[in-house]
């Protein structure tokens, strides 16, 4: 080879992508554990268990059949209004006044039943037309 003639570089191919390549932090696969304990679900789960074991130790009368009837009861009439304000929230539509409509109906129905000895449908009525 003269001095004119200058050699050209050795073009590489980019490795070939197989079994063999290495994954850096970001791509590499976690364990099924930790990929369980980083959904949202599983912490409320287990924030539920543990209030659960925590009263199942804490309150005796808690482990009674009827005990727990009362307690699903109650929880029920807080998980009603509960579920539609926490699907607002994970839909981004924060609101407030989900509270104070529930209230203002309630309130509504009452007074009418019972300061103004009018029927109960009476009331319950009332109380629909005031929330739309």
């Amino acid at each position: 080879m003269s001095m004119t003639q200058q050699a050209e570089p050795a073009v590489t191919a980019p490795p070939a992508p197989g079994p063999g390549k290495e994954k850096d932090g970001r791509t590499a696969e976690r364990p099924l554990a930790v990929r369980l304990l980083a959904r949202p679900e599983v912490g409320v789960f287990l924030g539920a268990v543990a209030v659960f074991v925590f009263f199942l130790v804490a309150a005796p009368p808690v482990r009674d059949g009827s005990s727990m009837a009362n307690i699903l009861y109650q929880s029920s009439t807080i998980g009603i209004m509960a579920l539609p304000v926490a699907l607002l929230m994970i839909g981004g539509e924060f609101d407030l006044s989900a509270g104070v409509a529930v209230i203002t109906s309630a309130l509504t129905a009452s007074m009418l039943s019972y300061q103004l000895s009018m029927n109960v449908w009476v009331g319950v009525i009332a109380a629909l037309v005031v929330s739309l």
